[in-house]
């Protein structure tokens, strides 16, 4: 037994004191094992995340995680894309579409993801319009990625014990450090991971808990607010790797990109927005696919895990986005997930 109780927790975090790994591991295992009321959940929620989230809490929110979640094993080196949302744009769902082209440049993808929480489309509504079924049990999403080389790990199909928080999720109705946990808890524990984090305090702590891990991860955010490597301005991007996390910038103007706008990326609902997945597949050039590329011309890097700057790496990843565009294997990426993932 830890010995720790609520009051001592919810008492440091209100006083602006950092809590340790160990701490948040036991809160998270009280409201993963149904233990913890609304109330206790909703108080740890806000008062952490006024307080400020550190990386030993966020390590031990996670360990908690993976305790109380359904395996997945996925062979081979895996590649998440995803981000936090929460960045109130509204954009079309640039990370779905770019990890359809990174599984069609050959790369396995195993994509973490739950329904909208603050656009009006999440990666898991609109896979469903383009044919995905999503309630597959874990062996067959572990097959599906064998079968497709991509495949969607449904997070409450594999964060079962998530549901009790979510009456305290859906009262508050803010964003809290739950908003954060999806993107760096994937059940597969890809070997990388492209993640964007519209919270800039939040993006290095992230960052922190996969240096930790050993994991290869890039966690960017654009300088518009987009939790997404944007196509508007420049990016700020925290790469780890060997444990190391530096943070650096990109812009889009030094690899080629023409500067797109907030509108030209902007969606809509579910349906508006799988169209555009199809449209692209489909050889539609614009503003949609510039971003695209880039996002999975930035996850094709990590994956690939080569020397050279930056710019480089995100160029050689970006031919390689292209051409799957380009010659149909996106597309024909898309088709096989669809197939595999009917069953």
């Amino acid at each position: 037994m830890s010995g720790h109780t609520w009051p001592e927790v919810l008492t440091a975090l209100v006083a602006g004191t950092d809590l340790s790994a160990d701490q948040t591991s036991w809160a998270m295992g009280e409201i993963l094992a149904g233990a913890a009321t609304p109330v206790q959940i909703a108080g740890f929620a806000v008062a952490l995340r006024s307080k400020g989230e550190t990386v030993d809490e966020m390590q031990g929110l996670v360990d908690a995680m993976y305790q109380h979640a359904a395996p997945l094993a996925v062979e081979g080196r895996t590649l998440d894309i995803v981000g936090t949302g929460g960045d109130r744009s509204f954009s079309v769902n640039i990370s779905t579409m770019a990890a359809i082209v990174a599984a069609g440049a050959g790369v396995t993808v195993v994509k973490h993801g739950n329904r909208s929480a603050s656009s009006k489309a999440g990666s898991a509504d609109v896979l469903e319009l383009l044919g995905i079924h999503l309630d597959l049990p874990a062996d067959r999403v572990a097959a599906v990625a064998a079968e497709a080389g991509i495949t969607f790990a449904f997070a409450a199909a594999f964060h079962p014990a998530l549901r009790h928080a979510a009456v305290a999720r859906s009262e508050l109705g803010i964003g809290t450090t739950f908003n954060f946990l999806g993107p760096i808890a994937n059940p597969a524990k890809p070997a990388a991971q492209a993640i964007g984090c519209a919270d800039p305090r939040m993006a290095p702590v992230m960052a922190g808990v996969f240096a930790r891990r050993g994991v290869d991860a890039w966690v960017f955010r654009g300088d518009d607010g987009l939790d997404e490597l944007t196509t508007t301005t420049t990016s700020r991007i925290w790469t780890v790797r060997a444990g190391e996390v530096v943070e650096e910038s990109l812009d889009p103007a030094a690899l080629g990109i023409p500067a797109g706008t907030a509108e030209g990326l902007r969606g809509q609902d579910a349906a508006y927005n799988a169209d555009v997945v199809r449209r692209l597949l489909a050889g539609e050039v614009g503003p949609v696919r510039d971003a695209v590329v880039l996002n999975a011309g930035a996850a094709l890097a990590v994956h690939a895990d080569e020397a050279g700057s930056l710019v480089d790496r995100v160029a050689a990843g970006m031919e390689r986005a292209a051409a799957a565009l380009d010659s149909g294997a996106a597309q024909a990426t898309l088709d096989r997930w669809v197939a595999a993932a009917a069953h």
